[in-house]
C-alpha cells in the first residue's frame, strides 16, 4: 500500500484511476500495455503508477480474467529416458523461449516428462494451471501430442511437420538438413559414410532419410548406427561404434553437434585426425559448435527465430487465432571438421 498527493494511500485500481482522471478499466488496459489506451495517456498512468509503487494485485487479476499467467515448456523423453535436462540443445532452445515469453509477461512452469502411460499429456493441459504449452521435441510421442491438439488449441510443438497433422509445429526441415551435411562430405570426397543418431524419434529419422538419399544418389555406402543423446550412453556407443568401423569410414554425419563433438574426441583418442583422415558433420549449431577444436561443420537450425515462431504461434492461438505449423530452411554452416 503506497501513499498518493496530499497523503491519499493508493489501494487499488478505482483510487489510481480517480487519480489520474479516467476509467478503472482505463486503468486496467493501461497496466497491462494495452494499445487501446493512446500512448500519452497510457505512458502517464503507467508514470503515476511507478510513482506511487502501485502494482495490481496479480491474484485478483487472474481470477478476474481466468488466466493463470504461465506457461508450460515440456520436454518428453519417451525413447531417451537417460538424457538430461541439462542437454546443450534443450538448454539453448529453453533460454530463447523463456526470454520471448518472459518478454510477453509469462511465467514458465518447466516440465520434463518420462512418459508412463498415453494421458502425460492430458495431465498437464488439464491441470488448471496453465494459459498454454510448449513442447520440445517428439520424441516417440507423436501420437499423444497429436491426439491431445485436436482438443486443445493453445499448444506449439518444437519438431517434424507431416502434411494433415493437427498439432502446431516449428522446427527445421530436417530431410534437407540431412541432405546438405552428406553432400558436404561427398564434395570433399567421402567414399564411405556412416549416420550417428538416434532414429526412433521423427526429426533424427528425418535426418537419416535425407542423408541416405544422397548417398543412394552417389552409389555409396552408408551404415546406420543407433546413437543415444544420454551424455553417460553416448560416448560408450560412439567409442564402440568407431572400433567397429576401424579405417573403413571416411564421413560420419552425425545427428546432433553433441554427437559430433563426442566422436570427434573420440576419434582423436583413436589417433584419426580431423578432417584429414574423417570428416565430421554436426546437426543444430550451438554456441558450443565454433569454440571447439576443430571447430564443427554443422547443419544450422536458426533456435532463436524457432523460439520466436513458437511463442508467436502460441500467443496466436491463445487468441483463438489459426497458426499454421512453421518449416524453417537449414543452413550448411562450413569450418574445419568437414
Amino acid at each position: 500500500m503506497t501513499t498518493g498527493p496530499n497523503g491519499l494511500k493508493i489501494r487499488n485500481i478505482a483510487e489510481l484511476a480517480r487519480m489520474a482522471g479516467v476509467s478503472a478499466g482505463t486503468v486496467s488496459r493501461a497496466l497491462a500495455g494495452k494499445e487501446l489506451v493512446n500512448k500519452e495517456t497510457r505512458e502517464r498512468i503507467q508514470a503515476l503508477a511507478r510513482e506511487h509503487g502501485f502494482r495490481p494485485n496479480q491474484m485478483a487479476r487472474r481470477l478476474r480474467t481466468q488466466k493463470t499467467g504461465v506457461i508450460g515448456v515440456v520436454i518428453p523423453l519417451g525413447h531417451e529416458r537417460r538424457q538430461h535436462i541439462s542437454d546443450p540443445f534443450f538448454m539453448t532452445l529453453f533460454g530463447y523461449l523463456a526470454d520471448e515469453l518472459t518478454e510477453s509477461g509469462h511465467d514458465l512452469m518447466l516440465s520434463r516428462v518420462i512418459p508412463g502411460d498415453d494421458e502425460w499429456l492430458d495431465r498437464i493441459v488439464d491441470s488448471g494451471m496453465l494459459d498454454g504449452a510448449l513442447v520440445i521435441g517428439q520424441s516417440n510421442q507423436t501420437d499423444v501430442i497429436e491426439r491431445v491438439a485436436e482438443q486443445y488449441r493453445p499448444l506449439v510443438v518444437w519438431g517434424s511437420h507431416r502434411e494433415g497433422q493437427m498439432q502446431c509445429t516449428v522446427g527445421v526441415d530436417n530431410i534437407a538438413g540431412g541432405r546438405l551435411a552428406a553432400e558436404r562430405l561427398v564434395a570433399r570426397g567421402a567414399k564411405n559414410l556412416a549416420f550417428f543418431g538416434d532414429t526412433n524419434g521423427p526429426e533424427i529419422a528425418e535426418r537419416l532419410a535425407g542423408a541416405q538419399a544422397v548417398a543412394n544418389a552417389h552409389s555409396l555406402p552408408m551404415r546406420a548406427f543407433p546413437t543415444h543423446l544420454a551424455s553417460d550412453e553416448m560416448a560408450s556407443q560412439i567409442a564402440t561404434h568407431l572400433d567397429d568401423l576401424g579405417a573403413t569410414i571416411d564421413g560420419i554425419v552425425c545427428a546432433s553437434d553433441t554427437i559430433a563433438m563426442t566422436t570427434i574426441r573420440m576419434l582423436h583418442e583413436r589417433g584419426r585426425s580431423v578432417p584429414d583422415q574423417i570428416a565430421v558433420t554436426g546437426f543444430d549449431d550451438l554456441p558450443l559448435a565454433e569454440r571447439m577444436v576443430p571447430q564443427l561443420t554443422t547443419v544450422r537450425q536458426d533456435i532463436a527465430a524457432g523460439a520466436r515462431a513458437m511463442v508467436d504461434n502460441l500467443h496466436r492461438r491463445m487468441a483463438g487465432e489459426d497458426a499454421p505449423s512453421k518449416v524453417m530452411m537449414p543452413e550448411l554452416i562450413v569450418r574445419e571438421s568437414a
